[in-house]
């Protein structure tokens, strides 16, 4: 694999314009269909973002017919990466015999049988059809059972885009975002720093507090780090409070472990939300956890319902079954952590070899940090620059790397199972040449 030259006298940006005319074309049509032109506001991109044909394995093929080394991994959900054998049979003989049932199947049964196997709180598991919703589960769950209102979060921690769990705006993030009611976004306690001090004078403090949720690695797969006692110390401190534990699994499960983060740090939450790895890629969710608290879901006699809380729930695509059928595959072949560790391992390998890039280029203060699986590179905003200002060098950053024939979430990645030491050699080297480019363009000194 080469690098693709581009002229000097060119801009950053022009050379991307004329890399991918098929990707702008597309773009266009895009604009008369949908809000920016995108989907999901994370795939929006300047000044369009690359569109693609297929994808195997580590890599992605453009409408262009440009190969790219792919660190979006289906948004994380995509640990063996993509099209893997295992995953397609599975999903080719399932969709064979039926897509949707609209009615009970063995498959489920045997997709929570995977899930209880591995997961250390899975007393029971209902499925739904995305993280999401099973954030939303989890947190009316817990207040069914507390009877209680507020939710307690990390700011930047995400689980989902919900009413419940939206950060407020402002300079003081404390008006709703656009959208969400103000009674709704009073019931949300959103502290400025994960730190077990502040969570037990607020949970000391309120005594009408449901549940605290949070993200086990830090906010957006380890975007904001934490001390190693953060999880136990909150897992104290909410059953000494009473309040129900929430770890937000949703990228975590099947990546840090197979057991997901609750393995790793040995803490047993309350309830965990579980999507992304677990459908292989497909749409699918779950809520696992304590019997007591999942008993709620269950449906009463006559003469129960008069004493017993239930809490109503349905859902079209629940246990879907392609999406079972994919993610008993998935999760029968993660259950050795062979394959979650290579991923560690690249993912390791990739920020050692950035770091050294960016010493190499003297960029002080610039960093690459990340856990697990996960990279994430921190640049440094020009003194006096606006936010826009700094979307825009997000925004070049991202260029370059394509132009390089590198796909990562903006300034994030996640490796997979098979990312080869070749994609990462070639990663490293495609980062280095968009610095120089970034450079010789004037976009950083």
């Amino acid at each position: 694999m080469t690098l693709t030259a581009t002229a000097p006298a060119e801009t950053l940006e022009a050379s991307y314009q004329q890399a991918f005319p098929k990707s702008r074309a597309l773009h266009e049509r895009a604009l008369e269909r949908f809000p920016n032109g995108v989907t999901h506001d994370a795939r929006y991109m300047y000044p369009f973002p690359v569109y693609i044909d297929r994808a195997s394995g580590s890599h992605k093929w453009t409408v262009d017919g440009q190969n790219i080394i792919d660190y979006w991994m289906g948004h994380g959900s995509l640990l063996l990466g993509h099209s893997h054998p295992v995953i397609v049979e599975a999903i080719t003989a399932q969709a064979a015999r039926g897509t949707h049932f609209g009615a009970c199947h063995e498959l489920e049964i045997e997709w929570a049988d995977q899930v209880m196997r591995l997961v250390p709180s899975a007393e029971t598991v209902r499925f739904v059809s995305s993280g999401t919703e099973a954030t939303l589960m989890a947190i009316r769950l817990s207040r069914t059972f507390t009877g209680k209102r507020k939710v307690v979060k990390f700011h930047g921690h995400y689980h989902g885009w919900h009413d419940q769990v939206m950060d407020g705006i402002g300079p003081h993030h404390d008006r709703p975002m656009p959208g969400i009611l103000p009674e709704v976004f009073d019931a949300l306690i959103s502290l400025p720093v994960a730190d077990l001090n502040l969570v037990e004078d607020t949970l000391k403090q309120d005594d009408d507090i449901a549940c605290l949720i949070l993200e086990p690695t830090g906010a957006l797969f380890g975007g904001t780090e934490h001390d190693e006692d953060l999880v136990p110390g909150l897992r104290r401190l909410t059953e000494q409070y009473g309040v129900v534990f929430i770890m937000d699994e949703v990228v975590t499960g099947f990546r840090c472990a197979p057991g997901g983060a609750q393995a790793y740090y040995g803490v047993k939450p309350d309830l965990c939300t579980l999507a992304k790895i677990l459908a292989a890629g497909l749409n699918g969710g779950a809520v696992a956890g304590r019997a007591d608290i999942m008993a709620l879901l269950d449906i009463r006699s006559d003469s129960e319902w008069q004493t017993t809380k239930k809490m109503l729930h349905y859902g079209t695509f629940n246990a879907n079954p392609l999406s079972a059928a994919a993610g008993i595959a998935m999760l029968k072949r993660i259950a050795d952590g062979r394959d979650i560790a290579i991923a560690n391992e690249r993912a390791a390998l990739l920020r050692h070899q950035f770091a050294q890039v960016l010493e190499d280029h003297q960029l002080d203060g610039w960093r690459v940090y990340g856990s697990f699986s996960g990279i994430k590179l921190s640049p440094v905003r020009e003194p006096g620059t606006a936010r826009r200002g700094n979307l825009n060098l997000l925004h070049s950053i991202r260029q370059g790397m394509l132009l390089h024939g590198i796909d990562f979430m903006g300034v994030d990645g996640l490796t997979s199972a098979v990312h080869s030491m070749e994609d990462i050699e070639h990663t490293t080297a495609s980062f280095d040449a968009t610095l120089t480019r970034l450079r010789d363009d004037g976009i950083i000194a």
